[in-house]
């Protein structure tokens, strides 16, 4: 028992230091203003609140988030409540944590056979190698997955998926380019189905000839799952390129109108200084954050903690 508790803690300290390293970037943005009172450089007061807005506002968290965040620590401070900089930042990281926590909730796995996941996204986001890491991250967690490379438009999409199938040993539907990629959602089903795996999980395609070619051809993919499996897809999960910053919030919006979106993804974090769009796409489209993306690597795809996150952020 000491040696498998001993694993998984070297196991959930790696993850928080690969976390704290793809955040590097962001963390040195934020660096300026949390620094103040970290190191207790600064006195607290309105003069230290203006820098944290303006600090918060520059790593793209957002007018809304950024107000919720220091609402209360501008009113206690103001009423001499709070005098002290490791006050300011408790209560700062506090309400960092509950803006990310507040819509988060567990994927209901036991309550579907199989569990069907589509995954969208524009093409760029990084959704065919964000699948092929989940579809690892799954089977390791014992879960029988099945994909389906159901992005036919583009060919690179189909070779992409079968060699991350081929190098975790997971059984993946193809048809060839151009087919219908509703033909290949219906075959995976069935075939997931037929072969009692626990898991599915559809890669889309990401670009079509106009935004409402694209949107009307997912919304037929979920039709056919639907009519094959009654209630799936059981997770509508979208793929968002954090480097692309604010232009994100208006991407997820877009497809949350025409899909409902149930989660998200937000990968590319390690190649931004401005991760705080995390804090900003989950209020605005109260939607809960699954995993972040913070490098290339298979175990860089980690499932999101907004206590870690917050942590990996703030030092202190």
């Amino acid at each position: 028992m000491a040696d498998e508790s001993g694993a998984e803690s070297d196991s959930k300290s790696g993850f928080f230091a690969r976390l704290k390293s793809g955040l590097a970037k962001t963390r040195s943005n934020l660096a300026g203003g949390f620094d103040n009172i970290v190191h207790g450089k600064a006195k607290v007061g309105p003069e230290l609140l203006e820098e944290l807005e303006e600090t918060l506002l520059i790593a793209d968290v957002g007018m809304q988030a950024t107000s919720y965040i220091l609402e209360d620590l501008k009113r206690e401070v103001s009423q001499n409540r709070i005098r002290e900089n490791k006050e300011v930042l408790a209560q700062l990281k506090q309400r960092m944590v509950q803006v990310l926590s507040q819509h988060q909730k567990p994927l209901a796995f036991s309550e579907h056979n199989p569990f069907v996941i589509l995954v969208i996204g524009v093409n760029g986001s990084g959704k065919t190698t964000t699948i092929g890491k989940l579809a690892r991250h799954w089977k390791q967690e014992g879960k029988k997955v099945l994909l389906a490379a159901g992005d036919t438009f583009r060919a690179a999409a189909i070779e992409q998926l079968q060699a991350w199938a081929e190098k975790s040993d997971i059984p993946c539907i193809i048809q060839k380019s151009g087919a219908d990629p509703s033909a290949v959602a219906y075959d995976a089903v069935q075939a997931a189905v037929a072969r009692g795996m626990d898991l599915v999980i559809i890669d889309t395609a990401g670009r079509l000839q106009t935004n409402t070619n694209l949107m009307e051809e997912l919304k037929k993919v979920k039709r056919v799952i639907g009519k094959i499996l009654p209630g799936a897809p059981h997770e509508t999960l979208l793929v968002l390129d954090g480097t692309i910053g604010q232009n994100s919030i208006s991407q997820a919006r877009l497809f949350n109108e025409a899909l409902e979106v149930d989660g998200l993804v937000m990968t590319k974090l390690d190649g931004t200084a401005k991760g705080g769009v995390l804090f900003n796409v989950t209020g605005e489209l109260k939607l809960p954050i699954r995993f972040v993306g913070v490098g290339e690597k298979p175990e860089d795809l980690q499932e999101f903690i907004p206590e870690k996150f917050v942590d990996a952020l703030i030092p202190g």
